[in-house]
């Protein structure tokens, strides 16, 4: 058994504190990974806080996860020591479905095996997650990552990175094209630098106008304020595509009626409340929404690749593990640019 320190949440209330477990013996197809660096997703508060359903308690969050390769099973092939590896955001899928035979794990019937605070697939171990010193998982879910890059700032690609990166590649965004990327966080910020390195033209859609300087050094060629009436009247019909990151409450209609004809809106962020949507900004320009979750292996190893090609990385702040309740305050009052990513070292 390998023995692992981590950082967990005990239950709803209390402070995440220290932690101690063992992670599985591996497998013939299993890889251990030493844990360099995780970033922080505002899932991990979700489901750590109690927001969303499926806590297991002790909980140990984290699935943007980049180390190297500590040791392999004995049929990996894909792997050796002493690579870099990344882990997403989950680590098993059924592996017989059509989704998963046609490299959509992330849609796997079944369900996917989440990276943390899921039973895998022997239905007794629960999965821990990488607020953590080292993970064990099937080679098959583990990603090859570019060591030519800065590793802390590649962590939130598993997560951010592809959430954003797959519906943008999805809906054809393309060189000539007007996308709008609604909200600037932790997903607005990567789908801005996405977009635009895919050669469309960019434009920034948010309720805080301090936010324009940074849209722009991120890649954005313009701004749109959402609170003014005047400009969101100029930009009817305007868009092709626009990449909707929000997770507060929030009527789709608004967005939905920048779009051109044949237009689509893609949505990424999870409101609580149902989003309230009239048939007439459906019909309007035969307009869609179009929901997306992450991305397979095949295509979250595609993104990672691209990011390598391009030097497209996240805009991080490194924080020690003590620190973490820390930075989940912050996090919940926006006080982030962009991604919490945790150093590990402060727990070796």
């Amino acid at each position: 058994m390998n023995n692992t320190k981590a950082y967990a949440a005990y239950n709803a209330n209390d402070d995440l504190a220290p932690f101690e477990f063992n992670r599985r013996d591996l497998k013939a197809n299993d890889v251990l990974i030493d844990i360099l660096y995780c970033g922080i997703c505002h899932s991990d508060i979700h489901l750590v806080k109690g927001d969303w359903p499926g806590a297991r308690y002790p909980l140990v969050p984290g699935h943007e996860i980049v180390g190297k390769v500590k040791a392999v099973g004995a049929d990996v092939t894909k792997f050796k020591i002493g690579d870099t590896a990344g882990v997403g955001v989950f680590v098993d899928s059924c592996k017989t479905c059509k989704n998963c035979k046609n490299d959509f794990e992330n849609y796997c019937e079944e369900g996917m095996t989440g990276t943390y605070s899921e039973l895998e697939r022997d239905g007794v171990t629960i999965t821990q997650g990488g607020y953590s010193t080292q993970i064990v998982v099937d080679a098959n879910y583990v990603l090859k990552v570019s060591a030519q890059l800065d590793l802390k700032a590649v962590a939130p690609l598993l997560c951010a990175g592809i959430t954003t990166y797959s519906p943008l590649r999805y809906a054809g965004v393309s060189a000539g094209m007007k996308v709008g990327v609604v909200g600037l966080g932790g997903l607005g910020h990567m789908g801005v630098k996405f977009a635009s390195s895919f050669g469309a033209e960019v434009t920034v859609l948010s309720t805080s106008p301090e936010k324009e300087a940074d849209a722009k050094k991120l890649g954005a060629h313009h701004f749109l304020l959402t609170t003014d009436a005047e400009q969101m009247k100029k930009s009817r019909n305007y868009f092709d595509v626009i990449l909707n990151t929000v997770s507060a409450n929030h009527d789709y209609d608004m967005y939905l009626n920048l779009l051109d004809l044949n237009g689509k809106l893609l949505v990424v962020g999870l409101p609580a409340a149902p989003p309230k949507t009239s048939p007439f900004a459906l019909v309007n320009n035969r307009r869609s929404i179009i929901g997306s979750k992450i991305g397979g292996i095949k295509e979250t190893q595609e993104m990672l690749d691209y990011c390598a090609e391009k030097n497209i990385v996240a805009d991080v702040e490194l924080i020690a593990i003590q620190d973490i309740n820390k930075a989940y305050n912050r996090i919940v009052n926006g006080d982030v640019h962009y991604r919490f990513v945790i150093d590990l070292a402060s727990l070796k």
